[in-house]
């Protein structure tokens, strides 16, 4: 996979959750894949590692088999190396400090709790 010898990358999602709350994964790749294409080697790396996957999600798993099997990448905020804050403003677009070594993305899950509202403690 190359950006500078003009063949396209093509990219891919997967999402985990429900409506409220997700957990997406951006894959790349060099070859181009239908949804029907695509699905197949989803349910297939579903497959292979549902039973006994170490990922925090499933999702990350099923991105890490299509790496392994299918030469997909990843795009995994381990591998970002530079972020920059675009503003309208002049002098205030500036380079956003990256975290190396930051904690692991388990570290910053999202609950999703459902309270009826008669069971919230301050009954607002």
């Amino acid at each position: 996979m190359a950006l500078r010898d003009g063949d396209p990358i093509y990219f891919y999602e997967l999402h985990e959750g429900d409506e409220d709350v997700f957990f997406d994964i951006l894959l790349a790749h060099d070859g181009e894949y239908d949804e029907k294409e695509f699905l197949e080697l989803v349910l297939e790396a579903r497959k292979a590692v549902i039973d006994s996957f170490q990922e925090d999600s499933l999702t990350e798993a099923v991105a890490h088999e299509l790496e392994r099997r299918h030469g997909f990448v990843a795009i995994e905020d381990r591998l970002i190396r530079a972020a920059v804050n675009v503003s309208a403003q002049e002098g205030e677009t500036q380079v956003a400090e990256i975290e190396e070594g930051a904690p692991p993305a388990e570290e910053y899950r999202s609950l999703l709790v459902d309270i009826e509202p008669d069971d919230a403690v301050w009954q607002n």
